[in-house]
């Protein structure tokens, strides 16, 4: 059907093209607000009735004649209709929506996926500094960044995940000192505990595995400890080590894998830093006032100029950042996203600034970000605010071990990500049709279950004679399968994995419809694997929209 489509498509450019000279390029299908109105709608006649100076009705019926005159929408339409000021409906014949069965079952796995482009992506999420497990917001960036990824190389990109995180920042120092008064035997609430260090019980595990001179190894750093109490600094290396190892545990439960974790530490200590800023002095783009350093951020859309070095010689936390993406260009990567929290909201006009300023041939607008809100947890109609591990906020670890990896991964998905989110764990352990995740396995399952029950070779189902599939149920089912590859490219353009999840929740309301009005395994042979097709396409089209969210598609459940 697919094919189908882009056929009828490319008549309509030739019609729009020959009626005025441009139109075939904007030639586009919309799916029609009530589907009994037909298959596809047309809006180009109500378009182009003022251009033309005519009466869009007739515009529209110039159309239908001179389409309905083409070999392709005679092969494979039932009827073009014109409604209301100029809409024209397609109605599609029965036979070309069940080419899509055939498509799904040809293709797979790789069923809604497009070759290979040749252009390279970064996404750069979750990049948590190791000074605490990763928190329900992580969790979000997690998703959110893993499911960006799973979509772009659905279309062709070449995907590389980046973790990036500061190793020797004020807040690593304050975790090797919290970690220094623990080994020696303080905690919090006794005198000499500074109000700034972290409370967790986590640090006491740090201290004490310390003492214990014990190496810890995480996927970018290992380290063994001294056992010193009075090794600052290798106590601050193994705390490090020892949270990015809990972070690892943490991405390993999400299932999520970095290509690459890359060191803010790094780009002082490798020139990068220093360099980004003499080329900003260089080209003109700074100037000195009160003792600091300042950007002409304000050449560049930013609503003020920003301070680059301050008075006392330190950089502000834009100057690495900005240096960070010049570097991500220089790797290679012509697009770049980045997963964020709101609060970073006001870094983006001045990194842009920066990177504009710097003159390297980026493009306005790089890097691409995706903010999005924090998460609240309620358990047992009651917000919860802390876990024992981390002192202060609930884990994603803890979020998992409450559900499971398949429900947080669809529940943190399942909004958009600028919208405020209440994750319901009784909601996520539910096992009825309340609970989109469930609702949307089962589906799956349940198809799986019908063609165990059967037992035949579901590869031969390619070669199904599909005519018995003319009902309304099946042809409504097949135009959503049919769905599926615009609805990837449309989600990845938009940073929109949540679309995903909406049209799985979908798609699963559509096949328990037809199982209830149809029954599969009847005694007609054509008949039954005719539908045996249509519900193993929906299977697997199920499967492959699971799988872009990184959830799982269990055959039983």
């Amino acid at each position: 059907m697919l094919t189908i489509k882009n056929d009828l498509l490319a008549g309509l450019a030739a019609e729009l093209e020959q009626l005025s000279p441009g139109a075939g390029a904007r030639a586009a299908f919309e799916s029609p607000k009530v589907a009994a109105h037909g298959d596809f709608a047309v809006t180009a006649a109500m378009q182009l009735a003022k251009p033309l100076k005519l009466n869009p009705r007739a515009v529209a019926e110039s159309l239908r004649t001179a389409l309905l005159a083409q070999p392709v929408y005679q092969q494979w339409v039932a009827d073009i209709e014109i409604a209301g000021p100029g809409f024209i409906n397609i109605r599609l014949k029965p036979e070309a929506k069940q080419q899509i069965v055939r498509e799904v079952l040809q293709a797979g796995a790789a069923f809604g996926s497009q070759p290979a482009n040749g252009q390279r992506l970064m996404v750069e999420f979750v990049s948590a500094n190791p000074t605490g497990p990763l928190h329900v917001g992580h969790g979000r960036q997690a998703a959110l960044g893993d499911a960006i990824c799973n979509l772009y190389a659905t279309q062709g990109w070449e995907v590389w995940r980046e973790f990036y995180y500061n190793d020797a920042g004020v807040q690593i120092g304050t975790l090797a000192t919290s970690t220094q008064l623990r080994a020696r035997g303080l905690k919090p609430g006794d005198a000499g505990w500074p109000e700034a260090a972290y409370n967790g019980d986590y640090i006491q595990d740090i201290a004490n595995d310390f003492l214990a001179r014990k190496t810890v190894k995480a996927d970018d750093r290992e380290f063994t400890a001294s056992g010193d109490v009075n090794d600052l600094d290798g106590m601050r290396q193994f705390a490090v080590a020892y949270l990015r190892h809990e972070q690892d545990l943490d991405l390993q439960a999400f299932q999520v894998k970095f290509d690459h974790y890359y060191l803010e530490s790094s780009l002082y200590t490798s020139g990068r830093v220093e360099a980004a800023v003499n080329r900003l002095v260089a080209a003109g783009k700074t100037y000195e006032q009160d003792g600091a350093l300042w950007l002409k951020s304000t050449d560049y859309g930013d609503d003020k100029d920003r301070v680059m070095r301050k008075s006392d010689g330190s950089f502000t936390y834009f100057v690495p950042d900005v240096a960070y993406h010049i570097a991500k260009w220089e790797r290679g990567f012509t697009k770049v996203i980045n997963i964020q929290g709101t609060d970073h909201h006001g870094t983006i006009a001045r990194v842009r600034a920066g990177l504009q300023a710097a003159g390297v041939g980026i493009p306005p607008g790089y890097p691409d970000y995706v903010l999005h809100t924090m998460v609240r947890v309620v358990r047992g109609g009651e917000e919860v605010k802390i876990s024992k591990r981390a002192g202060s906020y609930v884990t994603l670890r803890d979020l998992i071990e409450w559900t499971s990896k398949d429900a947080v991964r669809f529940f943190l998905l399942s909004r958009k990500p600028d919208t405020e989110y209440t994750f319901d764990v009784d909601l996520a352990v539910q096992k009825n049709n309340d609970n989109p995740v469930y609702y949307v396995q089962y589906a799956h399952a349940r198809i799986c279950s019908v063609l165990a029950s059967w037992g035949g070779d579901v590869a031969s189902l390619r070669e199904a004679d599909l005519a018995a599939l003319d009902t309304p149920a099946a042809q409504s089912l097949m135009l959503l399968l049919a769905r599926y590859p615009g609805m990837l490219s449309d989600a990845a353009r938009d940073f929109a994995p949540h679309d995903v999840t909406f049209y799985l929740r979908e798609l699963a309301a559509a096949y328990h419809s037809y199982y209830d009005a149809e029954r599969i395994l009847v005694d007609d042979e054509a008949v039954k694997r005719a539908r045996l097709a249509l519900v193993a396409a929906t299977a697997q089209v199920l499967h492959n929209g699971l799988a872009v969210l990184g959830v799982s598609a269990p055959q039983k459940m």
